[in-house]
């Protein structure tokens, strides 16, 4: 079944604190990202920049925080106080692939635990340059089996991510189809990258300059993890065969970035599989605006968009 392109608010401006947002990133940030080097010492940077960025997006209030170390599965639960039982989140953080851990969207990650009542586990995948393809790729895999040995059956994990945690997200899907195992309930992605050449970003960014990042320096940062691997590797270069067993999907994406590309491919590539997939462009957001939910109210609109369709999407009725 197929459901058309969603254009969240389509008159609706974005309030002044998201413009003011947008204004900060491009002047700030921007010029950073594109500037610092792919080495240790600009990795470090970056890491430390973008932790401070996300931290004051959002604080975590009303959870229980718990680290998890369980051979090759790492991470951590973020549990609501008023948890209820029976499904449960796997959340994929973005990170270009070398940037970001569970601490850094911790408070992304508790927000949306509070809205839907569920435990949701933070994957704490290996990061490159450190961990090169399929390192990532691996540990995402390893917690959703893991999950399911804890006694979780698959039709009820929920799979959120953002940036990079998207095309995790999808090779993991792809990953299911091709073995057999079973499906998750839904998948709920912010942001979503899912061409690594980022030609896809390259080709937005002439529509639009992307406030936060340039599809080149992104390109670079990636790179850490592709290096030396063809670009048409399957579990790189992502591709859903038909198939009567995908989850449904939610696709946000802010209107101002380059994954606005990436995001509308991917909501046609789900349905052309054969599956459902509603995607919200949300007007003048930037990427990953859903960490910002101190700061902006349509972070906290959005994040009650995704529980909503958390608590409600059931694939056996679609």
């Amino acid at each position: 079944m197929q459901q058309t392109t969603m254009l969240k608010g389509p008159a609706l401006r974005p309030s002044p604190r998201s413009q003011a947002l947008v204004r900060a990133t491009s002047l700030l940030l921007r010029p950073l990202a594109d500037r610092v080097p792919s080495n240790g010492p600009g990795i470090a940077f970056t890491r430390a920049l973008v932790a401070a960025s996300m931290l004051a997006g959002d604080s975590p209030r009303g959870v229980d925080v718990e680290k998890v170390r369980c051979g090759p599965v790492r991470g951590e639960w973020v549990r609501p106080r008023d948890v209820r039982a029976g499904q449960v989140i796997l959340y994929l953080h973005g990170s270009g692939y070398a940037i970001c851990s569970p601490r850094t969207h911790r408070g992304l990650v508790a927000r949306l635990a509070r809205y839907t009542r569920l435990p949701a586990f933070c994957v704490e995948y290996r990061l490159a340059p450190k961990h090169r393809y399929p390192a990532a790729a691996d540990d995402v895999d390893a917690a959703y089996a893991w999950l399911i040995r804890q006694g979780y059956a698959a039709e009820d994990i929920v799979i959120a991510g953002d940036s990079a945690g998207g095309h995790l997200a999808l090779d993991l899907i792809a990953e299911n189809a091709r073995t057999g195992r079973a499906q998750p309930r839904s998948v709920v992605l912010f942001s979503p990258l899912l061409d690594l050449t980022l030609d896809l970003a390259a080709r937005q960014e002439k529509v639009r300059r992307d406030p936060l990042i340039s599809a080149a320096a992104a390109k670079r940062l990636v790179g850490l993890y592709t290096a030396e691997q063809p670009a048409d590797l399957p579990r790189l270069q992502v591709r859903l065969d038909q198939s009567d067993g995908l989850p449904p999907f939610l696709i946000q994406v802010g209107g101002v970035e380059m994954l606005r590309a990436d995001a509308e491919e991917m909501t046609r590539m789900v349905q052309n599989a054969g599956g459902t997939a509603a995607l919200q462009i949300w007007p003048g957001q930037l990427h990953v605006f859903q960490a910002f939910s101190r700061l902006i109210p349509e972070a906290r609109s959005a994040l009650r968009d995704a529980a909503d369709f958390m608590s409600t999407a059931n694939p056996r009725s679609m």
